[in-house]
C-alpha cells in the first residue's frame, strides 16, 4: 500500500517527448514563454469550467482535453529556453491546483443547478480528495519525506474527468475520483508514517 508506483506522468512525457519538443521549439521561435503557456492553460480551464457549469459537457471536456497537454508543454518550453527556475516550477504547481479546482467547481455548479444531491456530494468528495493528494505530498516533502505514492495522481484524475465529460458519464467520473483520490491521500499518509518509523 505504501510503495511508490511507476510514474504514469513520466511515462506519458517520454511517449510524447518528440511532439512536445517540436511544439516547444515552435513556440520558442515565436517568443512565447513557459509562464505564458501555464497561464493560458489556466484561462482555458476557466472557459471549460464555464461551459461545464452551463451544461455544455462535451464542449467543456474538449476544451479541458486541449488544455491538459499544456501542463507538460510549459516545462519542456522552459528547459528549451534555458530558464528553468524555482518560481516557474512554483507557479506551475499552484496553477495545476487551480486548474483542477476550477474544473470541479464547474461540475459542482452543474449538479447544483440540477439539484442533484448525489452529484454535489461526490464532486465535493472528489475536490477534497484531489486537494489532499497534493497537500499530503507537499507537506511530506516539506518535512523531508517522500510523498510520491498512491494509485491516483493528477494525470489520472484529469483523464477520468475529461472522459466523463466527453462521454456524458460525469457522475461516474466524479465518483471514481472521489473514491480513488481519497484512497491515494490515505496511501500517502501511510507511506509517510512508514518512513517516519524507519527514520
Amino acid at each position: 500500500m505504501g510503495k511508490t508506483k511507476p510514474d504514469f506522468e513520466a511515462f506519458l512525457r517520454r511517449t510524447f517527448q518528440a511532439p512536445l519538443d517540436a511544439a516547444a521549439g515552435f513556440l520558442l521561435k515565436l517568443g512565447i514563454t513557459a509562464n505564458f503557456i501555464t497561464l493560458f492553460g489556466l484561462f482555458g480551464n476557466i472557459v471549460a469550467a464555464f461551459l461545464i457549469a452551463s451544461g455544455h459537457l462535451l464542449a467543456g471536456g474538449l476544451v479541458a482535453a486541449f488544455m491538459a497537454p499544456l501542463d507538460a508543454l510549459d516545462g519542456v518550453l522552459a528547459r528549451k529556453a534555458g530558464v528553468v527556475g524555482k518560481f516557474g516550477a512554483f507557479l506551475d504547481s499552484v496553477v495545476d491546483r487551480y486548474d483542477e479546482m476550477i474544473l470541479l467547481a464547474g461540475v459542482l455548479y452543474y449538479f447544483q443547478i440540477q439539484a442533484y444531491t448525489l452529484g454535489i456530494m461526490l464532486t465535493y468528495a472528489a475536490l477534497c480528495g484531489s486537494v489532499l493528494v497534493s497537500y499530503t505530498r507537499a507537506r511530506a516533502e516539506g518535512l523531508g519525506f517522500s510523498g510520491k505514492a498512491g494509485i491516483f495522481s493528477r494525470i489520472e484524475r484529469s483523464i477520468v474527468l475529461i472522459l466523463g465529460l466527453v462521454f456524458n458519464q460525469l457522475l461516474i467520473s466524479v465518483g471514481i475520483i472521489a473514491i480513488l483520490a481519497n484512497v491515494t491521500a490515505l496511501q500517502r499518509i501511510f507511506f509517510v508514517w512508514k518512513q517516519s518509523k524507519q527514520a
